[in-house]
């Protein structure tokens, strides 16, 4: 059995009252894919500056997800010829 590991880069950047994130993952081959997250405090809510991030990384990761599964359905309509 072959055992791969992908690593996800993570970056986040505040401003304000905004938190953006961006996760990329690079594979062995050098194919870069990357998803984007935000998040934004509410003017009532406390300051819990964790939330934000997580919230915006969560995001990210999930918008890196759906990119993922794109490009899978992609290669398989091209190797196969059915979508």
């Amino acid at each position: 059995m072959e055992t791969k590991q992908w690593s996800v880069e993570i970056d986040i950047s505040e401003s304000g009252k905004d938190t953006h994130v961006r996760a990329a993952l690079t594979t062995k081959d050098g194919m870069r894919v990357e998803g984007l997250g935000h998040a934004r405090r509410h003017p009532r809510d406390r300051m819990v500056p964790e939330v934000g991030d997580e919230l915006a990384a969560g995001r990210a990761l999930i918008d890196l997800g759906s990119r993922l599964v794109q490009l899978a359905a992609a290669d398989i309509a091209e190797s196969t010829g059915h979508r």
